[in-house]
């Protein structure tokens, strides 16, 4: 018997042990024939989806859900990137000297008056995770904002103008719009991530995990719905002898099977039958130890998208860092500061726009715990090169010009 025939979860089938009958239906040869009603169109869409897998919606709301809500790989791998990110300190500085006081360095340390810096980065980074785009308000008459305020993506769009460039942003909510237009100064900083067959909206991690996400939320609702069933393999019960089962017998036969021998509260309770029924146990098919292996693939698939080693995730199977350290050194140098490089530095272009002034804001690499080993070969590598300047080598670390 196949898996399909035996029904999802494990749920248990009745079988006549003569003659060939139709699933759930021997002895009931006095029914009525039901009438036939159906739709005109109905073997046209019946055809159309046969064998085709389902997969969930690629919206915005509905990838929070299924992906980030709905599954702890996803929202494990979103949390670490963002809050690691969030993390990162920063240094603000002209190109030429790095500020210890300025109205920036303030504006990002509390960015409005319900978020710190932390909690404003980590929602910035999250958006830009799980929509592909972050939006950006600036809050202030002129000059530098006075707040800064992240918007949520799945309300913002993007107006293009004749020319393709953008000249204004919508924020729509509970049936009500507002509109951002921009003029020589954008009122909205949009950060996104790269999308090949889109000028306007980013690509992000969650829409290419998508598929595996499906899959690995389909073998967590296989599982448990085996759990559900006694997290036993399903079997069939025997009818021997003639004739079968009447109607009345089937529907309490039934109704008996569901109300004490399904669910976790009646697992290995004892199965009393009568009447010439016997019951056949199943083992598992070879599909169904293949579950938990999809299910880990998919788990890996996940962190593959989002740039997280699975190591880091808890997923067992290949490992492909030598140790934990190794991974994370990976995960910051390949994952993280690339995404915090690319935000500041549109953030930075932004905010030297509203403040008429050459204004870089950059991640500082020395003060990143899990780099700080390679920082140190790299201190001491340029620091022992008796052939640069000081100012060369100052340069090569990524640290302004000493003052004449």
């Amino acid at each position: 018997m196949t898996k399909d025939e035996r029904g999802a979860g494990g749920r248990p089938f009745f079988m006549g042990k003569m003659k060939e009958r139709a699933m759930f239906g021997f002895g009931r040869k006095d029914a009525a024939p039901e009438a036939a009603k159906a739709s005109a169109t109905g073997r046209v869409v019946a055809w159309g989806t046969a064998g085709r897998s389902v997969w969930s919606p690629r919206d915005t709301g509905s990838m929070v859900r299924t992906g980030f809500t709905g599954n702890p790989v996803g929202f494990r791998a979103v949390k670490l990137i963002a809050e690691a990110a969030a993390a990162v300190p920063l240094v603000c500085g002209d190109g030429m000297a790095r500020f210890e006081v300025h109205p920036v360095v303030d504006l990002l340390a509390r960015p409005n008056g319900a978020q710190g810096r932390a909690e404003w980065f980590e929602a910035l980074f999250g958006q830009l995770m799980l929509s592909g785009d972050a939006f950006v308000e600036a809050v202030g008459a002129e000059g530098l904002p006075l707040e800064l305020h992240v918007l949520r993506s799945d309300r913002m769009s993007v107006v293009p103008g004749a020319d393709g460039w953008p000249v204004a942003y919508d924020y729509a909510v509970g049936g009500r719009k507002h509109r951002f237009k921009v003029g020589e100064v954008s009122p909205i900083c949009h950060v996104r991530m790269f999308h090949p067959q889109d000028d306007h909206y980013g690509l992000s991690p969650m829409q290419a995990a998508a598929s595996a996400i499906d899959v690995h939320n389909a073998a967590s609702k296989w599982s448990k719905g085996l759990l559900d069933n006694a997290a036993r393999p399903s079997g069939a019960i025997v009818h021997q002898g003639e004739p079968g089962l009447s109607p009345d017998q089937f529907d309490r036969l039934s109704a008996e099977l569901e109300a004490n021998h399904q669910g976790a509260r009646n697992a290995g309770r004892p199965m009393l039958l009568e009447g010439g029924l016997d019951w056949k146990p199943m083992g598992f098919s070879p599909s169904d130890m293949e579950f938990q292996k999809t299910k880990e693939a998919a788990a890996r698939e996940i962190a593959t998208a989002f740039g997280v080693p699975p190591m880091m995730l808890g997923i067992p199977g290949d490992a492909t860092y030598a140790n934990y350290v190794e991974a994370n050194r990976a995960f910051y140098r390949l994952t993280v500061l690339p995404l915090v490089g690319k935000v500041v530095e549109a953030l930075s272009h932004w905010l030297s726009q509203h403040g008429q002034e050459p204004m870089r804001i950059e991640p500082d690499r020395d003060r990143v715990p899990a780099l700080q080993a390679e920082r140190d070969a790299e201190w001491a590598r340029i620091a022992s090169a008796d052939f640069l300047t000081n100012d060369e080598k100052r340069r090569m670390l990524g640290l302004p010009a000493l003052e004449v």
